[in-house]
């Protein structure tokens, strides 16, 4: 490696795609730390809320268990039919040939059948009702012969079939879900089938944001020359939305550095987490980092990761901070890759990071050494049925659209010089909502 000039090294890279020898430019930069580090350094200093509160069933959704759930009851609570059929003793069912039974009575789901079923016998059932006294075997209504209240049924068919056991799906006393589980739909349900009116949740840690910039202005109103509309500020206040927190815009907080002091210092005392976007850089204008300097403690204010590489990560009393960069497009990578794992962590759900894939690229994907890089992709399904992934096109920061083409994330490492039609790259799909 040769020697660095401005902050940007110069490597040699064989290209082993065409045997060729080529020069890249070097997107390093010895201030900056890995994302991995970045990463461990935030989940080492972010703690999970302890505050809990109890709230209705209903109000859940979203929320995160702060205690096990464990069944009152076995599910299902009684032994009943899985189909539609007649319900009978399993050692009258015939070895061979055929052989008839008398219909006694019929068993739906909540009017079970009262009396007992001898031998011969057989009840006429629904799914879900449950099983007769006397009776351990269903036989599928279009596998018997019915004529009036005489059944006939031939053989094959097996000893307890088609029945459903108290407590074959959960036992009286199990834990059915988690503590740290974000409830969902089917955790709802679930929870709501055990009979559980209301449920032990985390409080919701209370989320600020704000933006920075004499060129930001509202939305609606005329931009002058050099102006912008402030749309991070929406972004943030979407993305937050699907996460169950309680977020507090700020507003917008001009380049003036006691304004931003005063926003920090005060919000420090109000939120438990506060995000900041614009103001992270290196220009005479950005004052964040000297001002967490002063008011708390900075972590890292660098990462090798584009786009993104001006965040900054630390700790204001007993609050978190993070300072985004002002591009949209960074604001929006940033957030998912480093913000929305720190607040999963803060609202107690066990599970911080999203899954990822490895996927057959159809795009040549450019990039040079030197930081990671959060590609937009767009994830389909070609003429064979594979799962691929596309770039959006040009991946400049300032390119908004890319992120309202793309469903996902393609990653690639610091030290790749990117890929070629038909390499698998590994693919972070973006979560519901984005």
């Amino acid at each position: 490696m040769e020697n660095p000039e401005n902050g940007i090294a110069r490597v040699e890279v064989i290209n082993a795609m065409n045997d060729k020898l080529e020069t890249f430019s070097c997107d390093a930069d010895t201030a900056s730390i890995t994302v991995s580090d970045a990463m461990a350094r935030i989940m080492q200093i972010v703690e999970p809320k302890k505050e809990c509160e109890t709230i209705a069933l209903m109000s859940a959704l979203g929320r995160v268990l702060a205690v096990d759930i464990t069944s009152p009851a076995d599910v299902p609570n009684h032994t009943n039919s899985a189909m539609d059929g007649y319900a009978f003793r399993g050692t009258d069912l015939p070895n061979s040939g055929e052989k008839q039974f008398r219909l006694v009575g019929t068993a739906l789901a909540g009017a079970p059948y009262r009396g007992s079923v001898k031998s011969g016998e057989c009840v006429r059932i629904m799914t879900g009702a449950v099983m007769p006294d006397g009776t351990d075997s269903v036989v599928m209504q279009e596998r018997v012969q019915a004529n009036f209240d005489e059944i006939v049924i031939s053989t094959g068919e097996k000893h307890g079939s088609n029945v459903r056991y108290a407590g074959e799906d959960i036992r009286i006393g199990d834990v059915v879900v988690r503590k740290g589980t974000r409830i969902g739909a089917s955790q709802l349900g679930l929870l709501a089938s055990l009979g559980l009116v209301e449920v032990q949740v985390f409080q919701k840690p209370r989320i600020g944001y704000f933006s920075t910039g004499d060129e930001l202005k509202a939305v609606g109103v005329p931009l002058q020359i050099g102006e912008v509309y402030d749309s991070n500020r929406y972004t943030l206040h979407a993305m937050l939305n699907n996460l169950g927190v309680d977020p507090f815009d700020l507003g917008v907080v001009r380049d003036d550095p006691d304004m931003i002091e005063n926003v920090i210092e005060k919000a420090a005392h109000e939120v438990d987490l506060l995000i900041s976007t614009a103001g992270a850089s290196v220009g005479d204008a950005d004052y964040i980092r000297d001002i967490l300097n002063r008011l708390g403690q900075v972590a890292f204010w660098k990462v090798a990761v584009k786009p993104g590489r001006p965040l900054s990560f630390g700790k204001l009393d007993d609050s978190l901070f993070f300072g985004l960069p002002g591009n949209p497009v960074s604001v929006m990578v940033t957030f998912q890759i480093f913000v929305k794992p720190a607040i999963s962590k803060l609202t107690g759900e066990a599970t911080f990071f999203e899954p990822k894939l490895w996927i057959k690229t159809v795009s040549d994907l450019r990039k040079r050494p030197g930081r990671m890089e959060y590609q937009r992709g767009i994830l389909s399904i070609d003429s064979s049925g594979e799962t691929v992934v596309s770039s959006t096109g040009e991946q400049g920061s300032g390119i908004l659209s890319s992120m309202n083409q793309a469903n996902c994330f393609i990653i690639l490492p610091d030290d790749s010089v990117g890929a070629k039609a038909g390499d698998r790259v590994e693919v972070q799909p973006f979560p519901s909502g984005l």
